[in-house]
Order: structure tokens, then sequence, then C-alpha cells
């Protein structure tokens, strides 16, 4: 079974695009959004991706993850089909070594939100903590993608 450990982490300004060694446009929808497992779509730029995940751990930190490319035409087709809303972003990869950063920022109804993920060999390891790097949401189910499209940031209270 893979098992993908990663946490998640506001942004506080943009720095990082200046430290980005790439960026992705990524556009993905939710053909399951239950959170027992999800199934994704994800166009990055001229590729297509079917992702499954499980169930996260008691912390948010690990879970199952299963990923394969399949063709554009294909992801597109399934794009079609999904829920109701869509996850529209630029992913720029930080390197920060060993690890790297994957920072979104978020376009159309989640616009404003900017959210960085570092995957890590297990859920107590260290690495470096950028200027640029704000409060942790690990675990947050708000700050989720398959959350994101059911409620999107535009519509969070801003003002608590």
């Amino acid at each position: 079974m893979a098992l993908e450990i990663e946490r998640k982490f506001l942004v506080n300004s943009h720095a990082f695009k200046q430290e980005a060694a790439r960026q992705t446009r990524i556009v993905q929808g939710y053909l399951s959004s239950v959170p027992e497992r999800t199934v994704r779509v994800r166009v990055k730029d001229d590729k297509g991706f079917l992702t499954i995940k499980g169930m996260g751990s008691v912390s948010g930190a690990s879970r199952y993850e299963w990923e394969k490319e399949i063709p554009l035409a294909e992801a597109e087709d399934l794009l079609a089909i999904c829920e109701p809303g869509v996850i529209d972003k630029t992913r720029y990869e930080v390197e920060s070594s060993p690890f790297t950063f994957e920072v979104d920022e978020f376009y159309g109804d989640n616009a404003g939100l900017v959210l960085a993920e570092i995957e890590l060999p297990s859920e107590d390891a260290q690495f470096d903590w950028p200027e640029w790097l704000g409060r942790e949401v690990t675990g947050d189910p708000s700050y989720y993608n398959s959350m994101l499209m059911k409620h999107p940031y535009s519509q969070w209270d801003h003002t608590k």
C-alpha cells in the first residue's frame, strides 16, 4: 500500500515565488469526495492523472494514495462528469533540501488562498521552516481540495 505523509501550511507571503524551481497549472475535479475515499481527476499542464486517496490518520498527515497517469483526453472527459466545483491553481515547487514544498496558489472561488505542502518520510521528520511558511493546517478538513470544491475559500467567514 502506498502511504502518503504530508504536512500542510498556510503561506504568509509570495516570497516563495522567487525560490520556485518549477510551476505547473493544475485543474482538478472529484468523481468521489467522501472522506473514506476520494477519487480525483487532474490535468497538470498537458498530462492527465487519476488519483485515489483513502481516509487520513488521526493527525491528518498520513493516508493511502494511488495515482496513475492517464491520457489527457480521458482526463478531460472525466472532468466533465465530476462533482460540481473545480479546483484551479498554480503549483510552485520550492526545494528545501532534502525536501520539496509544493505551494498552491488558488484561483476562481478559492482565490486568495495559498497553501504549502511538504511530503515527509515520517510524521515527525524535521525540515527547514522558510520565512514565508505560516500556520500549520495539517488535518483541518476545510483545507482539503475535496472540501474547497464544496465550500470554497470565498464563502468562508474571514472576520474570525
